[in-house]
């Protein structure tokens, strides 16, 4: 039998995750220091898995409603305005997902058909284009530049627009570069979106996690921004919940009830221990993200300034658990440099260019890792370097 006349041509056209990749490659090697995997090195806080427990020990692992727990629909209500100033219903603005992914895959779902053009800044997290893709529509690449430290800028935005343009995709705190949009920066994206009916998809993951003075801003908390934006987040990165697979996504009620109709179909409803847990985290937990946030500070300096030492220019990151450093000096493209680096030193990072063409020139590396790790990873990448010096 013929397969490959059997599936969705798009989907056999997309390419697997390169981030997934890379990581697959290090775990066929001995002695790897790896720093792939957007996954925080912390336990899950222990007042929030002492909630899931004590779910699993009283029964409670009934259907919740398809849009999720009331109770926690409005716990998340009161985390968004309480941290970002923006007001949603929980009765009929959210919906708890399986994942910050798949309250992207609804949006992707629900807004986006054949014809319709997306705009997604680039470099960005692996999924959006693929997923634009599979809705049918066309992705357009906005690219971000270290000079701008890589913040999409209005002339950029303003340049991409036409009248197929349906979406513009905003994920920051960005995964791979660390990059922040400022409040002034959003004040110049919302200026140009204005008057036009473009949607925006802020995939704010990343919120909890920036550093410095760049304390996170919403896009929906901007004047008329609202009533044009889905917001997803999540419990993975901030809470350290990533396998208890819970996110959320907000917005105009019309759309999220259309979002919710694809829910249903395809998913039913979130784990019901994850919700539980959740409502813990979001009334609670704020010490929890405050320390894990501290230590991820410290291990920021740490390797941008152990970067920096060995020679690889260094983009400073004000969010998320990432550096984006430049490795043009060693004349390899970012792919030979992390196959290289791999089979020479054993250490694994990710290729720029797993997270759009513009991404070529750098790599990605996670710091959500001991300082031993990192110290360790650092010392084989300096002898590595040894060679372009």
């Amino acid at each position: 039998m013929n397969y490959e006349k059997l599936l969705n041509p798009t989907l056999l056209s997309t390419a697997p995750s390169g981030i997934r990749r890379f990581f697959d490659l290090a775990a066929a090697l001995d002695d790897v220091i790896a720093l792939t995997i957007g996954e925080p090195d912390f336990s899950t806080p222990e007042r929030i898995r002492k909630v899931g427990i004590e779910t699993l020990e009283k029964g409670r692992t009934w259907y919740s409603p398809n849009a999720g727990f009331i109770e926690l629909r409005q716990a998340i209500a009161d985390y968004l305005a309480r941290r970002f100033a923006v007001s949603y219903d929980p009765a009929s603005e959210v919906i708890v997902t399986v994942g910050g992914s798949e309250a992207i895959d609804l949006t992707m779902r629900a807004l986006v058909s054949a014809g319709d053009e997306v705009l997604v800044p680039d470099p960005s997290f692996v999924c959006y284009q693929p997923l634009v893709r599979l809705a049918g529509g066309t992705s357009i690449t906005l690219e971000t530049k270290a000079e701008d430290d890589f913040r999409l800028t209005a002339a950029a935005l303003k340049a991409a627009i036409t009248p197929k343009t349906k979406l513009l995709v905003l994920p920051f705190p960005n995964n791979p570069t660390g990059a922040v949009m400022r409040r002034e920066h959003l004040e110049e994206i919302a200026e140009v979106l204005r008057d036009t009916d473009i949607l925006v998809l802020a995939d704010e993951i990343y919120a909890e996690l920036t550093y410095g003075d760049s304390e996170h801003v919403s896009l929906a908390s901007l004047d008329g921004m609202k009533e044009r934006t889905i917001l997803v987040s999540g419990f993975s990165k901030a809470y350290a919940m990533t396998g208890w697979r819970l996110g959320y996504c907000c917005g105009p009620q019309p759309i999220i009830q259309q979002m919710l109709k694809l829910h249903q179909y395809g998913i039913m409803s979130s784990p019901t221990t994850a919700q539980y847990a959740a409502i813990e985290a979001l009334k609670n937990a704020d010490e929890d993200v405050a320390a894990m946030r501290a230590e991820y500070d410290r291990r920021r300096r740490l390797i941008v300034d152990g970067l920096r030492e060995i020679g690889m220019p260094c983009f400073e990151p004000e969010g998320a658990f990432y550096v984006f450093p430049s490795v043009q000096m060693t004349g390899l493209t970012s792919e030979e440099f992390c196959r290289r680096l791999l089979e020479e030193k054993r250490v694994a990072v990710v290729p720029g260019t797993a997270f759009g063409e513009c991404g070529e020139g750098f790599v990605r590396i996670s710091y959500c890792y001991s300082v031993d790790h990192i110290r360790e990873a650092l010392r084989r990448m300096d002898e590595f370097l040894e060679e372009f010096r």
